[in-house]
């Protein structure tokens, strides 16, 4: 029976746990507890924090690194490479598995059918999980093999991309995001978000005609608020919608505005 365990621990795999953080203080404590199940190692990759981020982190174990902020894709890539292991669950400082999740990667960590894997990411908004909206199950990838593949670094909304031979599995149990306690946050986002998307728009030469500007915000907003099924979510399903539609149309109105 020793023997047997013996073999099992050749294939168990050790496991990086990489977080990006700036100003922080009030995430990073839930997300590094929620990892401690499954973490071989800590990295938090923080761009010059001025709050407690820092040391909260350390209490915690985790290696701190600090690294001027070059992008999101940037500095994902950047924790990866220095990353101690192969394996990288990649989060950011506002998530936290799941009790279903953690299960999940300890049976990974013992066997790995595939190269990547995605989970589902559960979002609280202003203290409600939103089940619908298009913002569920919204599948994440964020534990891989770093060998097969790479940060895509985009001004906004990087992604892992998996090189062509690599195979990419789906966990069970949800990544937990808290994203937003205020509408004030969201609108926030929204202005930093739209303002990147729309400088990184007409540098690659998009345009937006009038009709886009006056048509795309109304049908995000059918198409989340109606055919997703955001209504199902009360009021933060309705503001959720409506928001959205805001930032389409002040994408579209930069990228109009910047691509003269």
């Amino acid at each position: 029976m020793h023997h047997l365990s013996g073999i099992q621990d050749i294939y168990m795999i050790r496991l990086s746990v990489v977080v990006i953080t700036f100003n922080e203080e009030k995430n990073i404590g839930r997300c590094l507890a929620s990892v401690k199940a499954v973490a071989d190692e800590i990295l938090v990759v923080d761009s010059t924090s001025t709050d407690q981020t820092i040391s909260i982190a350390q209490q915690y174990g985790a290696r701190v690194i600090d690294h001027p902020f070059e992008g999101y894709g940037q500095q994902k890539n950047f924790g990866t490479n220095n990353a101690a292991y192969d394996w990288v669950l990649s989060l950011d400082a506002d998530e936290e598995l799941s009790p279903e999740l953690i299960a999940s990667i300890q049976q990974i960590k013992e066997k790995q059918d595939f190269d990547v894997y995605e989970m589902p990411r559960l979002t609280n908004y202003c203290g409600q999980w939103i089940h619908h909206c298009g913002w569920y199950p919204d599948h994440q990838t964020r534990l891989y093999n770093r060998t097969k593949g790479h940060w895509v670094e985009r001004k906004v909304h990087e992604y892992w991309a998996l090189d062509a031979e690599g195979k990419k599995g789906l966990l069970k149990g949800d990544l937990l995001h808290y994203s937003f306690a205020s509408i004030t946050e969201h609108l926030a986002k929204i202005e930093k978000y739209t303002e990147l998307a729309a400088r990184e728009g007409a540098a690659k030469g998009k345009k937006a005609s009038l009709a886009i500007i006056l048509f795309s915000p109304l049908w995000h907003f059918i198409d989340e608020y109606i055919l997703k099924r955001g209504f199902l979510d009360g009021f933060a399903g309705y503001t959720i919608c409506k928001l959205s539609a805001f930032a389409t149309f002040q994408k579209y109105t930069r990228i109009r505005l910047y691509s003269k």
